[in-house]
């Protein structure tokens, strides 16, 4: 069996499992709104077998009618069969107006739950379908219509979980009130399966067009090489542009804090310099305001859609084309003969320097909190300039002729030609610099910083193109590095959860166990354990007993600070290790976990048959007689078998 058979029958096993019926009773939508989605593929379609489709639902056809006829379509005469209508504004206009219809009498003239904004969500799913289909057309697509139909159901997972789950994505948005986000991940782990793989799921059993059925699954992620989807690449390419779009605007499908990520490569499936953004978000207004005034509805308000913000930052998500040179094959090499940063840069500065004999050559780092550029490396070391020493630049300062490049991901020579440069060429000392950014997936992560200042040469145009292919070596390095550091912090947290694991767990209290006894007297150890946990497991299965045990660690993570410790012990049981603490503190943080993670319980206990788990929590403070870490656990593992016999889901501190 191929992966994607095994993915596709577990998302499978997962929708039927979240759900309260089997996947194919389900009626997400209409039966002539998948008979309308049908047609989409169908070649043979004609107008006859539109007409006739509408025409069996005698409301919808009045409703559509009743839109052929309004001010949006400013026709001369009056309209009186469905047809004529297909026969003057076209097959695709009708089919999009019926099946906006429908969407609209299924998600919003039937809303009962004000948590998920349906009216909202139904906003999101039409500027996508709109600004999918304009792009589709700007970029001559054989179907514009079929990615209209993408982009209009999308999003269809999260109604099959509003409508149809144990649990509802009403209750995944409440269970996400304490944070800041609702990911996919946090999807999965609360329905056991994300959005996309529920939408998959309804088009399989709905006969939906694969072409559809790939978008929806792969509208966030577009797919690799080997996947089954990978041919539709470009068409997953422009809903996945479109839903960014939307999201930058404010017309996301839930109120949450949300945006997706511009996929890396999406540039490369996707000819976006050839699109005129301005006209096309124009273009989806002008639609989404005769929407607004057929249904009589107010959505919430549109801001003037900003074409050149999004220019800008598409700039900043493109792929920076490198060129290639005629430097020394070891410049190029040098970044990756290490893992280590520390090394790589220095050396990198090194191999720099002997093909081009810079006199300085800086790594200025940026720091995204503070937003600014801060001075990591230096050739020579240190700098003899002592005023450079402890240099800190806010970005928004820099002259508009360095941040245009920095968003353009080029090198530029900044001199006194340029309007405002003075200031940061007197910082600097010189008449003029090289700046070159170092980009890590796209993203800018540094500049490096090349000047002539004690021997005044003039910097030469033609050293931007062959310092770039080293510079984006550098960037690829410090990429390897970081994932480098990923793997060996990987091999420290448990894999389930993401905690750090045992072994972790003793290392941290042996070191602290070394600390002076005053700041042991503030350290608290915790031992939480899930209640009936073994008969969870039996009853539900140990995928459920595996989402909930990532569930109880993302409450943990959410609610821990970062100079405490949490982890996994194993099975069921996790730890918490309290830094600057006491009895009121900590018992404080015990029992925020315990309530968090008996709300969450509760809210999930439909998916789960009815069961809601809860936690019993033990607390030990440290006491003069401990004479090791083993001493302290077993105090907290005392008093959370107390907390057992005490009825369970409650604190106990000793």
């Amino acid at each position: 069996m191929t992966d994607n058979a095994t993915h596709v029958l577990a998302i499978n096993a997962a929708a039927n499992a979240i759900l309260r019926h089997k996947v194919d009773s389900l009626q997400v939508i209409p039966a002539v709104a998948l008979k309308l989605l049908r047609l989409t593929n169908d070649e043979k379609a004609s107008v006859n077998d539109l007409s006739l489709l509408i025409e069996t639902e005698p409301t919808l056809a009045a409703k559509v009618l009743r839109n052929v006829n309004s001010a949006a379509f400013a026709l001369a005469h009056k309209i009186t069969s469905i047809k004529r209508s297909v026969n003057i504004l076209g097959f695709s206009a009708v089919r999009q107006l019926a099946l906006n219809q429908l969407f609209y009498n299924k998600l919003i003239r039937h809303q009962a739950n004000q948590q998920f904004d349906q009216l909202f969500f139904w906003q999101h799913c039409l500027f996508v379908a709109s600004l999918s289909r304009s792009i589709a057309i700007a970029l001559k697509h054989n179907d514009p219509d079929l990615i209209y139909t993408a982009g209009l159901i999308h999003d269809i997972g999260k109604i099959v979980f509003e409508a149809h789950g144990k649990v509802s994505y009403s209750d995944f948005l409440e269970s996400c009130k304490n944070e800041t986000q609702a990911t996919l991940l946090g999807e999965h782990d609360f329905f056991g399966l994300n959005h996309a793989e529920m939408g998959y799921v309804f088009c399989q059993q709905w006969e939906i067009p694969e072409q559809i059925a790939a978008i929806v699954h792969c509208h966030h992620n577009l797919p690799n090489d080997n996947s089954p989807f990978a041919q539709h690449k470009s068409d997953i390419a422009i809903v996945n542009f479109a839903n960014y779009i939307a999201w930058m605007q404010g017309i996301g499908s839930i109120t949450l804090n949300n945006p997706p990520e511009l996929h890396k490569d999406i540039s490369k499936h996707l000819n976006i310099e050839k699109l005129d953004l301005e006209a096309l978000l124009n273009h989806v207004d002008l639609e989404m305001q005769h929407t607004r005034e057929f249904y009589g509805i107010q959505f919430p308000s549109l801001n003037k859609l900003r074409a050149t913000l999004v220019e800008t930052t598409l700039l900043l998500s493109h792929n920076s084309k490198q060129s290639q040179s005629n430097i020394s094959s070891s410049s190029l090499t040098t970044p990756h003969q290490s893992l280590i940063p520390d090394e790589i840069v220095p050396w990198t500065l090194t191999a720099i320097h002997a093909d081009f004999d810079f006199d300085r050559l800086i790594m200025l780092n940026i720091n995204p909190g503070k937003r600014s550029l801060e001075i990591a490396y230096t050739l020579p070391e240190p700098l003899p300039e002592h005023t450079l020493q402890h240099f800190n630049i806010r970005i928004d300062l820099l002259p508009r002729s360095i941040l245009n490049s920095l968003r353009a991901r080029k090198a530029i020579i900044v001199n006194t030609k340029q309007e405002h440069s003075s200031s940061i060429l007197q910082q600097f000392k010189v008449d003029e610099f090289l700046i070159v950014p170092v980009l890590s997936h796209n993203r800018l992560i540094a500049l490096l910083y090349a000047d002539n200042h004690r021997k005044q040469n003039e910097l030469n145009s033609n050293c931007i193109e062959q310092i770039s292919p080293i510079v984006h070596e550098l960037g690829v390095a410090l990429t390897n590095a970081k994932r480098f550091e990923l793997e060996k912090k990987r091999a420290e947290l448990d894999s389930l959860t993401g905690l750090l694991n045992k072994r972790m767990m003793i290392n941290f209290l042996t070191e602290t166990f070394t600390l002076e006894a005053e700041q042991l007297n503030q350290i608290a150890v915790g031992f939480i354990d899930i209640d009936h946990f073994k008969k969870f497991n039996d009853t539900c299965g140990h995928q459920a007993g595996d989402d909930v045990l990532k569930i109880v660690s993302q409450i943990m993570r959410n609610l821990t600070r970062p100079m405490d410790f949490i982890g996994r012990y194993g099975g069921e049981e996790f730890v918490f290790v309290l830094n600057g603490t006491n009895e009121q503190g900590a018992y404080s943080y015990a029992e925020r976990i315990r309530q968090e993670i008996e709300r969450k319980g509760k809210i999930l206990s439909q998916r789960f048959q009815g069961r809601a788990f809860t936690i019993s929590i033990g607390v030990s403070l440290y006491k003069p007689e401990f004479t090791s870490y083993q001493d302290m656990i077993e105090a907290a593992d005392t008093a959370m078998y107390t907390a057992k016999h005490n009825g369970r889901n409650c604190v106990v501190v000793i």
